[in-house]
C-alpha cells in the first residue's frame, strides 16, 4: 500500500485539490493517506474533507490524522509538505514591518526581506522533517511545496545530501499556459523548456509543430497596449525570453520597479498584494470549515506532486518541471544551488535534464536572486546574524529602496517582530 503523508494538511483548498488529484487515479485509490498539522481543528477540517472527497470518487483509502509529525512520518513513501511558519501572523509581521521603513513589496516569499525571514523561520522545521525522515521513512521521497522553495531547496541539500526532494510549484505550467491563450494556441500542441530559479525561470523554447511562438507573441503585445502594462511582458521585451512567474512575483526579485510610483501606475503593480490573498484564503478555509460545498471531481492535474507518486507507482513516465541542487544542470550558475529545470520522472526516480548555459542576460538577472538566497542559507548554518542583514543588502528591490543603514535597522526590526519563530542563534 503506498503511504502518503501531507504535512501542512490544515491548507485545506490545496489539500483537497491534491487529494482529488491523488485519488482520482485507479492505482492510488487505495493508498494509505496520513494527515498531519499543528492546529487541531484545521486538522479536523481536512480530514473530513478527506473522507467526503474519498466517498465522492468512489476511493477506499485508509485515512488518518495525528498532531504528532513523526508518527505521521513512520513508513511514508511520499511526503507532501505545505507548511507555512507562523501562518498569517508572521505573513503580516512581513509586511508590516517593511513598509513602515518605505519599504514595498508584492509577495514576499522568495527573496526580499520578506523571504529571507521566511525562510529563516522554516528551515529549523526543514532540519527537524529532515531527521525524522532519515529515521522513520529514509527512502522517501518529500515533495516540497512550501516557500521560498529556492532556498528550502538548497537547504535541505546541505543538511540532508541523502533526502529525496523535489520542489515542486506550477508557475511554468500556468506561463506556458496564460501564453498560450495570449496567442490562441491549444496548451495540448505545444512544446517548451524552461530553466531557471524558481519564480525566475524562462521560457527558453516554446512551439507549436516545430514552429518558434514567440513571433506570435510579439504580434500579440504589439497590438494589445494593456498587455505592455505587465511586469514580465516588460521584463520579456528588455531580456528576450518570458519569465515564468506573475508580474507581481517578478516585480520585487528586481530592482527596476518597485521604487517608482510611475512605474507601479504604468505597469498596475499591486504593492502588498499577498495579505489580500492571505486574507481570502483565510475566508476560504473557514467557508469550506463551515459551509461544506459538495465535492468537484473534474481534475485538472496541473499540480505535479500527483502526478510524480503515479509515475513512481506506477512507472508512467512522465516530464515535469522541479527544483533540483544544480549538479550540472545550468551551466552559467552557482552549483549546488536549486535551480528549476526539466525532469523526468518514472519508477526509477527523477532524473532532472541539463539546460546548459542560460542566455547571458537571464543568468544575471538569475544571480542576484541566487546571492540572497545563498547568503540566507549560510546565515542559518552557520549561526552568522551578519549574513542575515547581508542577504538583506544585496537583494535588489531592498537595496534600490532603502539606505544600508536602514536595511540593518529593518533586519533588527523583523527579528525582534518574528522572535523565537527564528534560529536562537539569528535572533540577536
Amino acid at each position: 500500500m503506498t503511504s502518503i503523508v501531507f504535512l501542512g494538511a490544515g491548507s485545506v483548498v490545496f489539500t483537497r485539490e491534491l487529494l482529488t488529484d491523488i485519488l482520482g487515479y485507479p492505482e492510488l485509490a487505495g493508498a494509505r493517506i496520513v494527515l498531519h498539522d499543528i492546529d487541531p481543528e484545521r486538522l479536523a477540517t481536512a480530514e473530513a474533507l478527506a473522507r467526503r472527497i474519498a466517498a465522492a470518487s468512489g476511493a477506499r483509502p485508509e485515512i488518518s490524522t495525528t498532531l504528532d509529525r513523526r508518527a505521521a512520518l513512520d513508513g511514508a513513501d511520499f511526503v507532501i509538505n505545505a507548511i507555512q511558519v507562523g501562518g498569517y501572523p508572521a505573513t503580516r509581521t512581513d509586511f508590516d514591518v517593511p513598509a513602515r521603513f518605505g519599504l514595498r513589496q508584492t509577495i514576499g516569499d522568495t527573496i526580499g526581506v520578506g523571504g529571507i525571514f521566511r525562510g529563516l523561520r522554516t528551515f529549523p522545521v526543514l532540519a527537524g522533517i529532515a531527521a525524522d525522515m532519515a529515521e522513520l521513512c529514509p527512502g522517501a521521497w518529500l515533495l516540497n511545496y512550501t516557500n521560498p522553495m529556492a532556498m528550502n531547496v538548497t537547504y535541505l541539500s546541505r543538511v540532508a545530501p541523502r533526502l529525496n526532494v523535489l520542489g515542486l510549484c506550477h508557475s511554468v505550467y500556468w506561463t506556458v499556459r496564460d501564453l498560450c491563450d495570449i496567442v490562441d494556441v491549444p496548451f495540448g500542441d505545444v512544446e517548451f523548456d524552461s530553466a531557471g530559479v524558481n519564480h525566475q525561470a524562462w521560457i527558453l523554447r516554446w512551439e507549436r509543430d516545430g514552429t518558434d511562438l514567440y513571433p506570435a507573441l510579439d504580434a500579440a503585445i504589439e497590438a494589445d497596449p494593456q498587455l505592455r502594462r505587465r511586469v514580465r511582458v516588460d521584463m520579456y521585451r528588455r531580456l528576450g525570453r518570458y519569465p515564468t512567474e506573475t508580474s507581481e512575483h517578478s516585480a520585487e526579485y528586481v530592482p527596476w520597479y518597485l521604487r517608482h510610483d510611475e512605474e507601479i501606475t504604468r505597469l498596475r503593480i499591486p504593492v502588498g498584494e499577498y495579505l489580500t490573498v492571505s486574507e481570502k484564503n483565510l475566508v476560504e478555509y473557514a467557508e469550506t470549515r463551515d459551509n461544506p460545498a459538495p465535492i468537484d471531481l473534474r481534475r485538472d492535474t496541473t499540480e505535479y506532486a500527483p502526478q510524480v507518486i503515479h509515475s513512481m507507482v506506477t512507472g508512467t513516465p512522465r516530464r515535469i518541471v522541479a527544483n533540483v541542487p544544480n549538479r550540472g544542470l545550468i551551466g552559467n550558475l552557482p552549483g549546488g544551488f536549486a535551480v528549476e529545470v526539466p525532469a523526468l520522472v518514472d519508477a526509477t526516480g527523477a532524473r532532472p535534464e541539463p539546460m546548459g548555459d542560460l542566455p547571458p542576460q537571464l543568468a544575471a538577472v538569475n544571480r542576484p536572486y541566487v546571492s540572497v538566497a545563498e547568503l540566507t542559507v549560510e546565515a542559518a548554518i552557520t549561526g552568522d546574524p551578519r549574513l542575515v542583514r547581508q542577504a538583506a543588502m544585496v537583494d535588489p528591490n531592498t537595496a534600490a529602496s532603502l539606505t544600508v543603514g536602514a536595511i540593518w535597522d529593518l533586519c533588527d526590526a523583523l527579528t525582534e517582530a518574528h522572535g523565537d519563530l527564528l534560529p536562537e542563534a539569528l535572533r540577536g
